[in-house]
């Protein structure tokens, strides 16, 4: 019973309270628009600095990773030297 209520009012709900700025063909320069654009920038951005930060930690663990093997295997080789 719930189910079709819902439905029901779904399908009877205006179409403008379903579409974004972008959806419903309102002027780039509404504010609407505007604002949903400068939030999907921040989104962007937010994004972009964590993926940037994982990489540079993953790099740095790499590189720390090689410097220790190689200093391993030039202790190994000079103990076997002795």
């Amino acid at each position: 019973m719930m189910k079709k209520l819902f439905f029901t009012l779904c399908a009877l709900a205006p179409a403008k309270l379903w579409a974004c700025a972008a959806c419903y063909g309102a002027n780039i320069d509404a504010p609407m628009a505007e604002g949903m654009n400068w939030g999907i920038f921040t989104l962007m951005g937010v994004i972009g600095t964590v993926l940037a930060a994982f990489l540079t930690f993953l790099i740095y663990a790499i590189r720390k990773s090689e410097a220790m093997t190689a200093e391993a295997e030039k202790n190994s080789l000079e103990a076997s030297k002795v």
